[in-house]
């Protein structure tokens, strides 16, 4: 094997979407030539277009592609590239990849395999922690791995406990079990999903911290024994244990914990002789004890925000690092300027339980460059965001002098992000940005679940945007009154539902829009279209009022953005006729995803909330279960195959018992 860190010219990136774009902004920059990888379902994307060579590597499934170590190392070879880029994600924590990049005579652009492999498993890191001196949280990371001895120790550390898997991170394989009663659920839920997602079932038990803020420390260090921290940074908002807002320095972090914290994470590096970009991840209590939770040895989706507030690009470092450079700052020279907040946009449907989801990118427009914000992406129009990999589709960052000023900069930017085609949580992120907790910097990994209740209901759109969904629906989207052939139009539209009766009629050179809602309610708008353009973007205006849209029409309905949410109406005469989850017994897939296991059978009895189906996609399960007790009459899903999104899956039919006489 050749030195693991020397001078190259071809960088090839084992990723995709915006985190290879983003690799290759900075390799440009450095004069690098661009290799990028990509599956079979990636073949048209953006990624693909911007490097200099790409090379497919298998079909969309990650194991066939993006995990295909052999495929991945034949392509670096065929195109002349000197090292290896993992990104982060896919294979950036898999030592046997570190390893067999290097035995292929590559650079590899991360920590050296030792390292990977000692940090990759929660145990091993956590007895590794423990004896550098590094505060833990208590908890059992034992080699017995059977139920009886997790019990044990469960009842040892003390409900409620954490579960988490030994192997990877991002929430999957953690349960948050509250009694010894719910422990032998959780145990074989985190399994099953640990080993669906990492090939691991290996748990660890840790006392649940409860409402702690989730810190990590931005390591660096080079092959010259120098070791440095970037700050932290506060990753408190999550669900599903899976952060949604990052934000550099954290409020909760003054500088003599700032530099606690520091050193702590500078000599837990030290003392596994680490090399390159990594995080050191501790939660903080309200004290202000900080317990170490996991080390991630990578560049993490969030450097961004580390990024704005010192100026530097880590991933330039990682370049320079892997090249056999010394870092170019000492501890000394590093500086914190401002604020900066991040926001992860994602393909999901945020009043479904974040449920991810798949499908056309219709219309795409992040906001522009007066904005001044950061948009790390891989959309593009006409583009389609597939089943296969995380639902993350765009990251924004806003940077200020202070934390106001960047939440606020970030806030209007994000209500001008539209997005059509695909569900997302766009709103919802606006709303975490303007609750008076986050405003104030009162965080926690519980924030979510304390105070965005209510942003998980369904929202109910104003009378306007029934009226500009009306009005381009109704196929007459001009300010002409006269094109309704001066007769009146009726539309009924359909959300979530709940039905709304618009009735267009001509009035005083505009429109007059009569919306009946559901409840009753009568509102009268009036409605101009100013101007549209063939993209989808229009200005109309409303009572008085003009406001900025942009809108797809796409087989009876409309996908519509409007003060800064997006809607999806049906017309209801072309309203395709769809069997309701529940309503009559019909299980229907709800994103397209693998079938990872079936629980039933046809003819087999079933209880109210039985799981009886688990799909698997953008690495989550996802559990189908027996709207009501009964027996399967149809059962469609087969272990292994693919769902698409709205197939019948499961029938469950109510059994009724004849009278006894």
């Amino acid at each position: 094997m050749t030195t693991p860190f020397r001078p190259f010219d071809t960088l090839l990136i084992a990723n995709r979407g915006e985190i290879a774009i983003r690799i290759i902004r900075t390799a440009r920059r450095r004069g690098l030539r661009t290799v990028a990888i990509y599956s079979e379902a990636d073949r048209g994307s953006l990624h693909v277009a911007q490097a200099d060579v790409a090379v497919c590597v298998g079909g969309a499934a990650p194991r066939d592609s993006y995990l295909n170590v052999d495929a991945i190392i034949a392509a670096a070879r065929r195109t002349g590239a000197g090292a290896v880029h993992p990104g982060y994600g896919f294979l950036a924590e898999n030592a046997d990849f570190a390893q067999a990049v290097q035995q292929a005579g590559l650079v590899f652009v991360g920590p050296m395999p030792d390292a990977i492999r000692a940090m990759g498993n929660k145990a091993e890191a956590k007895r590794l922690m423990l004896a550098a001196g590094m505060p833990c949280v208590p908890g059992y990371q034992g080699e017995d791995q059977s139920d009886e001895t997790l019990e044990a120790a469960a009842r040892d550390i003390g409900f409620p406990i954490m579960v988490k898997a030994t192997a990877g991170g991002g929430g999957r394989g953690m349960r948050l079990v509250h009694s010894v009663q719910e422990l032998p659920a959780a145990l074989a839920s985190a399994r099953s999903e640990a080993q669906s997602a990492f090939g691991s079932g290996e748990l660890i038990l840790e006392r649940a911290v409860i409402e702690p803020r989730h810190i990590e420390i931005q390591v660096f260090a080079d092959h010259h024994g120098n070791v440095i921290h970037l700050g932290e940074r506060d990753c408190s908002v999550q669900r599903r244990h899976q952060k949604l807002i990052e934000e550099a320095p954290s409020p909760a972090v003054d500088a003599p914990l700032r530099a606690r914290m520091g050193e702590a994470a500078v000599a837990a590096a030290r003392s596994i002789r680490y090399v390159g970009a990594g995080t050191m991840e501790f939660l903080l209590d309200r004290s202000g004890a900080f317990y170490f939770m996991e080390m991630n040895t990578r560049l993490q989706v969030e450097h961004a925000v580390t990024e704005a507030i010192t100026g530097l690009d880590l991933v330039e470092w990682q370049l320079r690092v892997a090249a056999g450079e010394p870092l170019p700052l000492a501890q000394e020279a590093v500086s914190l300027s401002g604020h900066a907040i991040e926001v992860r946009l994602t393909a999901e449907d945020v009043e479904a339980g974040f449920l991810p989801q798949s499908g056309p990118v219709l219309r795409w427009s992040p906001p522009g460059p007066e904005y001044g914000l950061r948009v790390d992406h891989g959309l593009y129009e006409g583009g389609s965001v597939p089943p296969y990999y995380d639902s993350m589709v765009a990251k924004l960052v806003a940077h200020g002098s202070t934390r106001d000023e960047a939440r606020h900069k970030l806030s209007l930017g994000l209500r001008n992000c539209a997005l059509l085609g695909i569900a997302s949580n766009q709103g919802f992120l606006a709303d975490c940005l303007a609750h008076p907790a986050f405003a104030s910097g009162d965080v926690h990994t519980g924030f979510i679940a304390q105070h965005m209740a209510n942003a998980l209901a369904r929202h109910k759109p104003d009378p306007a945007t029934i009226a500009t969904a009306a009005l381009h629906l109704s196929g007459w989207p001009s300010d002409d009154a006269s094109r309704l052939g001066g007769h009146e139009y009726g539309i009924e539209l359909e959300l979530d539902r709940a039905r709304w009766n618009v009735r267009l009629q001509p009035a005083d050179g505009g429109i007059r829009a009569m919306v009946h809602g559901p409840d009753g309610d009568v509102d009268t708008v009036r409605i101009r279209l100013l101007d549209a353009s063939p993209d989808g973007a229009s200005r109309v205006e409303c009572n008085g009022v003009a406001l900025h849209a942009r809108h797809a029409l796409q087989s009876g309905e409309i996908h519509l953005f409007m003060q800064g949410r997006t809607w999806r109406f049906q017309a209801v005469d072309a309203r395709r006729a769809r069997a309701t989850e529940g309503g009559d017994g019909a299980l229907l897939a709800p994103l397209a995803g693998r079938i990872a296991a079936v629980h039933a059978q046809v003819g087999d009895a079933v209880q109210s909330g039985q799981v009886l189906v688990v799909l698997e996609a953008m690495k989550m399960e996802h559990s189908l279960c027996a709207p009501f007790g009964g027996r399967i009459a149809e059962m469609a899903a087969q272990v292994g195959g693919q769902a698409r999104v709205g197939a019948k899956l499961v029938q469950v039919v109510e059994e009724v018992l004849e009278e006894q006489t």
